[in-house]
């Protein structure tokens, strides 16, 4: 079976909303000013405490304080706002049907990306196949997160058939690291800069066009 790993904010999910309002009421608790979405956004990818010591850099000596309180709030806002992707769920049902392997590989806090995987009830597709910040002793580019992603796949080895779909820089490395193909999801909020794909896609279905039955 031929696998595909999934990134999480900006390709499966809109979560603009969520993470900026979260850290503008950090950054408020801490006597700050707010900041702007387009500036808090440029450091989405590499995982929390990164977001946090590059969008609140005036306490960026402080992460483990920020932390408390950033978790604190995104606890309780982290759904309030957070929608899927047009064509997700009608998509995953297509790949599942086609069988395709799936997983998550994503920056996100574990807990954030199970309450969401579980808000919108699209779980089932990925089982065990979720690996969140945290989770690997490495995060992405490195393929460290998307090789123990596809060991929870029934033994699944990854091969050059495979894909990681993301809209971030971060993604398309970590595909070129781990040797698959890669899908740029250029309706995210993430940054390309310099990185190769494999396709863009404009919509979330447009996968379908790629990944054809198992081979």
């Amino acid at each position: 079976m031929n696998a595909v790993f999934f990134d999480m904010d900006g390709t499966l999910i809109d979560s603009r909303a969520d993470l900026c309002a979260t850290v503008n009421h950090t950054r408020r608790d801490f006597g700050l000013e707010e900041r702007p979405v387009g500036e808090i956004l440029a450091h989405v990818g590499l995982g929390a405490r990164h977001l946090l010591a590059n969008a609140i850099p005036e306490k960026a000596g402080e992460v483990d304080s920020l932390w408390e309180v950033f978790m604190a709030h995104y606890g309780e806002h982290m759904l309030e706002t957070v929608s899927l992707y047009p064509g997700v769920r009608r998509t995953l049902e297509e790949l599942a049907a086609r069988g395709w392997l799936m997983g998550v590989n994503t920056a996100k806090p574990s807990f954030a990306t199970h309450a969401i995987l579980e808000k919108f009830g699209i779980k089932r597709y990925f089982g065990d196949a979720v690996i969140a910040g945290g989770d690997a002793s490495e995060m992405k580019p490195s393929a460290v997160p998307l090789r123990a992603c596809a060991a929870r796949m029934r033994g699944h080895r990854l091969s050059s058939r495979d894909w990681m779909v993301g809209d971030n820089w971060t993604d398309l490395k970590c595909a070129e690291n781990a040797g698959v193909k890669s899908a740029f999801c250029s309706y995210g909020f993430g940054r390309l800069g310099d990185s190769r794909y494999t396709v863009r896609i404009n919509r979330f279905e447009e996968l379908l066009r790629y990944m054809k039955g198992e081979e």
